[in-house]
């Protein structure tokens, strides 16, 4: 089957997905490069990859993709009734077939999720249930901050989260203080949220309503884990909200970190990096930048300190006392 015969609705399943996903339940998961033929079972979620093997794809129970199926048709609801009824008679006959799968519990404590878009639909759908709270550790991300298509559908979802009475609490590295899609989101924002900054935070974290968390399962993030095990949750809570408490206020105030003995934070931040031993292009990543505007910062320390190459730089940086705990 071509690829174009899937531009299909995800509260659509094709003739193939229908026979993928019927064989995955009775023989309990797919290798991937079975469901070549099906890929909208995997856009949708309807297959994902095993915790222990991301090669092999398990079936999500039919109960559970029946319920997410029927929620986009509930929207239309006069339009889409009769493809509701359509969807419960296809999956009938799977929910026999799925009795074992769906004997256990519906919602896993651990979840892979493939590909970004795939991830993003999923925190959308816990964003929309969620009633209370959003916890975020949003680390730089330059090709996100290059879409704004992706940084306008965030605004409008954090908005409708923040218009149903909730808060929102964000923590970014110092350097978003001066990125304008940081400015334009808090401008936009109205309700109870609150952004702080650090030199460093640790890789994207989200938690929503203290249930279910979103963490990267990936080097290069096209894999996402779904979380929802009570002790998992409450260690990312715990981890959260010690960065939260070092951290210094951005949004709705904003509190410039002092500048000390002519050494910025930047520049500090930049020094503690320079004295662990860490290349140009990995300190730039830590703390948020590009690599060229970490070496002007390198640059301008080393004339600061008068340094005149890399290796006095880290000597005068010990003796100039500026990392010690007092400044």
């Amino acid at each position: 089957m071509t690829p174009e015969a899937h531009h299909h609705g995800a509260e659509e399943l094709c003739d193939a997905g229908l026979g993928l996903y019927a064989r995955a339940l009775r023989e309990g998961h797919l290798r991937s490069a079975e469901a070549t033929a099906a890929p909208c079972l995997i856009d949708h979620g309807i297959l994902h990859p095993a915790l222990d093997d991301l090669d092999r794809l398990v079936p999500v129970p039919p109960t559970v993709v029946l319920q997410r199926l029927l929620r986009s048709s509930e929207e239309r609801i006069v339009d889409e009734r009769r493809r509701g009824q359509q969807l419960a008679d296809a999956f009938e006959p799977l929910m026999r077939l799925g009795t074992s799968a769906a004997a256990n519990d519906d919602t896993p404590s651990l979840r892979i999720l493939s590909g970004k878009e795939r991830t993003g639909q999923a925190i959308e759908e816990a964003m929309a249930e969620g009633r209370h709270e959003l916890l975020a550790i949003q680390p730089h991300d330059s090709k996100v901050t290059k879409r704004p298509d992706i940084l306008e559908g965030a605004i409008k979802r954090d908005q409708a989260f923040l218009d149903r009475g909730a808060r929102i609490r964000a923590l970014y590295q110092h350097t978003a203080r001066h990125a304008p899609y940081a400015r334009a989101r808090y401008e936009h924002l109205t309700g109870d949220v609150e952004a702080r900054t650090l030199d460093e935070v640790t890789d994207r974290l989200i938690i929503v309503d203290r249930t279910v968390a979103f963490i990267p399962a990936n080097a290069d993030r096209s894999l996402a884990l779904e979380v929802r095990h009570p002790a998992l949750i409450a260690y990312f809570i715990n981890t959260f909200d010690r960065f939260w408490h070092l951290a210094t206020p951005m949004h709705p105030q904003a509190v410039q970190p002092p500048t000390l003995n002519g050494i910025t934070p930047r520049q500090r931040a930049i020094a503690a990096l320079l004295i662990e031993g860490h290349t140009d292009n990995v300190i730039a990543e830590r703390l948020g930048m590009n690599v060229r505007t970490a070496r002007v910062h390198i640059a301008k320390l080393a004339t600061t300190l008068g340094s005149e190459s890399r290796a006095q730089l880290g000597y005068l940086i010990g003796q100039s006392g500026i990392l010690d705990p007092e400044g």
